[in-house]
């Protein structure tokens, strides 16, 4: 299924990239996950109508309605771009036309990604490089302080990951690499990775 088709399976548009400059260099452009890469990745990668997934970064909301759609699962988009959430917001009425009974399980909310309030029941996190790892290194430590409250078993999903974000992953954080996938691409950076963290008492 190709991406125009999906689109109008989930009756939503987050096609395009983002244009102009940004506001802040530590903050990415916006390119949607293309639907290729998740189709192949959530074939193997199980999620439940129990999870709760954040993705940093949103834009248009893509991911969010994919694995709404797919898994009925929890999702949370953050969006520091107000343009971008305002389009979140009109991809969403356009999804409940045929999913009138998932409302309450799909949320956008438009702030800096550091200043996310973690939730308890949040536990997969999902990353297309949206920001600099300086920003990354934030987001985790409120992630950390969250998991210190609740302990659960916590996923970081990577996709397209950069080295930084890997090296801080690997040497500056208790998180360990569970899971990575190569997409069919010749660029070694199309790729899945996935860090876990587990609570205390899993690991004795």
């Amino acid at each position: 299924m190709n991406e125009l088709q999906m689109e109008k399976v989930l009756n939503i548009n987050t096609t395009g990239e983002q244009r102009g400059f940004m506001t802040s260099l530590h903050y990415h452009r916006y390119e949607p996950t293309p639907y290729s890469a998740l189709e192949l990745f959530f074939k193997e990668y199980n999620l439940t109508s129990h999870d709760h997934v954040v993705d940093f970064g949103c834009g248009k909301g893509r991911l969010n309605f994919y694995l709404n759609h797919h898994f009925n699962t929890n999702v949370v988009g953050v969006e520091m771009n107000e343009a971008f959430y305002m389009e979140a917001l009109e991809n969403k009425q356009s999804y409940l036309k045929n999913y009138r009974n998932r409302a309450d399980r799909i949320n956008f909310y438009c702030v800096l990604a550091e200043e996310y309030e973690i939730s308890p029941d949040e536990n997969k996190f999902y990353f297309f490089n949206p920001f600099a790892v300086q920003i990354l290194t934030n987001v985790v430590k409120n992630i950390m302080i969250s998991f210190e409250k609740n302990q659960r078993e916590i996923d970081l999903i990577l996709y397209y990951p950069s080295e930084d974000y890997i090296f801080y992953l690997e040497k500056l954080t208790p998180f360990e690499l569970v899971y990575e996938m190569n997409l069919p691409e010749n660029n070694p950076n199309e790729r899945f990775l996935v860090y876990r963290l587990e609570p205390f008492e899993q690991k004795e």
